[in-house]
């Protein structure tokens, strides 16, 4: 587990989705939807200002009910957002999403966003590497028993 998230983020891609903050709800779901993804980092003149998750849609869109169309994601984003250094171990990720109860995060390398992890990158690496520890070890089991 001290496997450092730049892994993930290199097997996964480093893509980063973002709208401005005077992008409306609408076009950001948009967005969410067309890269199947669960939230959108808010960029204003190339510095992080928020980010906008599915969460934020459903508690603070339609839990009020705004017009999506209309209402804009600076009124309804997440701001003061948590960030995580691509060096992070998984491990360090983990305790992150666990403590601050959030599931997507920007990586940031020298200041530099370089990605997005979610919960479901890591739950995903996790199964994926229990599952070829596994495989290996019944195929070391299996070795070590033919004669």
């Amino acid at each position: 587990m001290n496997t450092p998230i730049t892994v993930i983020l290199d097997r996964k891609g480093r893509n980063v989705f973002a709208v401005s903050s005077t992008s409306s709800v609408a076009a950001a779901v948009v967005e969410m939807n067309r890269h199947r993804v669960g939230s959108v980092l808010i960029i204003d003149h190339g510095r992080l200002v928020g980010i906008f998750t599915e969460r934020d849609v459903l508690r603070r869109v339609v839990g009020v009910g705004l017009d999506p169309s209309q209402a804009l994601v600076a009124d309804v984003m997440t701001t003061g957002v948590i960030t995580i250094s691509s060096t992070a171990s998984i491990e360090e990720t983990m305790v992150l999403f666990t403590e601050r109860r959030c599931r997507h995060l920007p990586v940031m390398d020298g200041g530099q966003l370089v990605g997005t992890i979610s919960s479901g990158d890591i739950t995903r690496w996790i199964s994926e590497a229990h599952r070829a520890e596994a495989e290996h070890l019944k195929n070391y089991i299996s070795g070590g028993l033919s004669t």
